[in-house]
Parts: structure tokens; sequence; C-alpha cells
């Protein structure tokens, strides 16, 4: 089983999963590492997973960051 695959397009699609489903969000923000492990039916080494992990925070929070400047300019 080959198990490089595109990190970018990865954290991208995970984080996009994540932003529709708040309970998967939930669970991703208690133990990302098993909750990665879900969703790509991957178990790795948490060590090996940290880096798509810290790439779906940034993702996630960079989200967070621009809806929340997308209603800031609503209210000017």
């Amino acid at each position: 089983m080959d198990l490089k695959f595109d990190v970018k397009a990865k954290v991208e699609e995970i984080a996009a999963k994540l932003q529709k489903d708040p309970e998967m969000l939930k669970s991703f923000q208690g133990d990302p590492v098993k909750t990665l492990e879900k969703l790509t039916g991957v178990d790795l080494p948490d060590e090996q997973l940290q880096p798509v992990v810290a790439g779906i925070k940034a993702k996630l929070a960079a989200a967070d960051l621009g809806d929340k400047l997308g209603g800031l300019k609503k209210l000017l």
C-alpha cells in the first residue's frame, strides 16, 4: 500500500470536511490524531501525522479568521 499522498491536498480536503461537520470538528479539536486516522483510514504513528494535523489547524484558523473579517466588513 502506498502511503504517500499530497499533504496540501489532504489538508484542504479534511479541513473542508471538518468545516461542514460540527461533530467531526469537535472530535478533531479533542483528539486530532485519532480523528485524522478515522477520516483517512490511515493508522500512522502520531509524529508522522503531526504535520498534517498542524496544517489542518492552520487552515481552520485561517478560515475562521476570514469569516470574522467578512463579518467585520459587513459592519463597516
